[in-house]
């Protein structure tokens, strides 16, 4: 949760060498993101990296799990069924 909005975990079930791959792809998107944010490429392509490595990663794109719980990715927490446990992660100190 960040921001009261739920993100969806990077699946567990990708290999560890795998997932440092998509992570390296992932940064070096970001980065290139920020570059094109300063004039110095196309912003278009370099978002389009990001959301590519993401949906490899399973933070976007079809669901990874298969018990057929909905997918709350970027929903604000309190308008979810996970309302109560994130309030209570805020009340806590450990949530934002």
């Amino acid at each position: 949760m960040v921001a009261g909005r739920l993100w969806r975990a990077t699946n567990p079930a990708i290999p560890a060498a795998r997932r440092h791959e998509l992570v390296t792809e992932l940064m070096d998107a970001r980065r290139a993101v920020k570059d094109a944010k300063r004039g110095s490429g196309e912003l278009h392509v370099a978002r389009a990296a990001v959301e590519t490595a993401k949906v490899a990663l399973g933070e976007r794109g079809p669901v990874w799990w298969d018990d057929d719980a909905p997918d709350f990715n970027r929903h604000l927490a309190k308008n979810t069924p996970f309302a109560t446990w994130a309030s209570r992660l805020k009340k806590s100190g450990r949530g934002d």
